[in-house]
């Protein structure tokens, strides 16, 4: 910003100091021209009062010369020009008293000059009357361009230390927020940035760092309490398989060993459930999707009812051509772990229905059993949360099925809520008609 800012304050520097010499070369020239012609006239004046010979008085600068009717140079400003040759030889035309022209061939005039030439009327013939002025060169002068030339830097060096000072001054919350997030870690994610007290744009980086730490935060917590519980879970089945089979080492030959064996295969088969729960949460959190498809909700419910016998009646309510774009193997599974928990809680009768609305497909699974507290319709959808009447019904269940399958309906674009009805719980996925696109796995 500091080279940017010099930069563009060398070229308005450089401009400006261009259009001043113009300028000043332009009122230069025009001041020696003056001159020089108000020497001429004075001398055309002098000579209609009287004969005028030697030398002449002319400003500084300013060379006159007065020649006869024969061209002989009779009078001049003194030094060379007054014994030399004419300094011009260019002629008033006779329609016009004077004529001007620039000069370079002279030896006497030291350079170019402006040469302007009068006609004198005389009695014997007309008398000449030359005035030169010197060309004005393009610095005009070297003290003109040497004042420029130091000002211009100083104009630059003040530019330049006014943006580093500028530039260090707002960067300065910049390098404290990045300071802050550098001494975050994962043990001390607690910590937030300063928010400045301005209004611009580093007040909102800072809020939105502030924002993302929070999310962060959040995600940590949520990872400590999974990790938490599924280490609880898994040490459940594990620590009853352990004192089985000490309990049944103690006493090798008093004990019933299938018995214990199917209580051994029964933890296991636990914590099999348990694991293949996790590493399905697992890829839905990687977004590592299979084929997309269009899938019939319809069909797909009357399928799953039909491959598996339930303990319950199942009720199927469906609309034809209710279909949505999406993997059927992860929608299959969110409507098994939506009919599964059904099951666990009905009394006798779970209502599946498929319905079309404006944009979207909904599929609905409800029970006729006790239902679902209000304030505890998001509890039922967190990681290992299990309510007391699910541990009463089902005391081998994970507490996974219902996460998994709102994961499924968010990745789908959808939702999975439970609505208000008159009896048992009423669960209500959502799935748009057009859903997001497929999510990269690698993000």
């Amino acid at each position: 910003m500091t080279v940017i800012a010099g930069m563009v304050t060398a070229v308005i520097c450089a401009i400006v100091a261009a259009l001043i010499l113009v300028e000043v070369r332009g009122s230069e020239i025009d001041a020696k021209r003056g001159q020089a012609t108000a020497a001429a006239l004075r001398v055309s004046y002098e000579m209609r009062r009287g004969p005028v010979r030697g030398d002449l008085d002319a400003p500084d600068g300013v060379i006159v010369q007065v020649m006869d009717k024969n061209r002989t140079v009779i009078a001049g400003t003194p030094g060379p020009t007054l014994d030399g040759p004419p300094i011009a030889r260019f002629l008033p035309s006779q329609m016009q008293v004077y004529s001007t022209r620039d000069v370079c061939s002279s030896g006497d005039l030291h350079g170019c000059a402006w040469v302007i030439g009068f006609r004198v009327y005389q009695p014997g013939g007309d008398w000449l009357v030359y005035a030169a002025a010197p060309t004005v060169p393009w610095y005009v002068s070297p003290g003109l361009i040497m004042a420029l030339v130091s000002i211009s830097l100083l104009v630059i060096l003040l530019a330049c230390l006014r943006a580093w000072g500028t530039v260090d001054q707002t960067l300065a919350p910049v390098d404290a927020i990045r300071a802050e997030l550098a001494e975050i870690t994962a043990q001390q994610s607690g910590r937030r940035v300063t928010v400045p007290e301005s209004q611009d744009e580093i007040r909102r980086l800072a809020e939105a760092a502030n924002a993302t730490l929070d999310r962060l935060d959040s995600a940590l917590e949520r990872q400590r309490a999974f990790t938490s519980d599924a280490s609880h879970d898994l040490r459940s089945p594990i620590a009853a398989a352990r004192t089985q089979i000490e309990e049944a080492l103690l006493f090798p030959d008093e004990v019933d060993w299938p018995r214990t064996a199917r209580g051994v295969l029964q933890s296991l088969e636990r914590l099999q459930a348990i694991v293949t729960d996790l590493l399905q949460l697992a890829r839905l959190d990687a977004a590592a999707w299979k084929d997309v498809e269009t899938v019939d909700l319809g069909a797909l419910v009357t399928i799953e009812v039909a491959r598996s016998d339930r303990t319950k009646q199942i009720v199927p309510h469906l609309q034809e051509g209710v279909t949505v774009r999406g993997d059927r193997l992860r929608l299959v599974r969110l409507f098994t772990n939506l009919l599964d928990n059904a099951e666990r809680h009905a009394d006798s009768r779970v209502d599946v229905t498929v319905r079309r609305t404006e944009g979207e497909a909904v599929l609905e699974v409800q029970d006729d059993g006790a239902g679902i507290a209000e304030e505890h319709r998001d509890l039922v959808f967190q990681r290992f949360a299990r309510l007391e009447a699910s541990k009463a019904r089902d005391p081998g269940g994970t507490g996974l099925g219902l996460p998994i399958a709102r994961e499924i309906a968010r990745l789908h674009g959808g939702s999975l809520t439970i609505e208000d009805s008159e009896r048992g719980a009423r669960f209500v996925l959502r799935l748009p008609k057009n859903p997001p696109d497929r999510p990269d796995p690698c993000s």
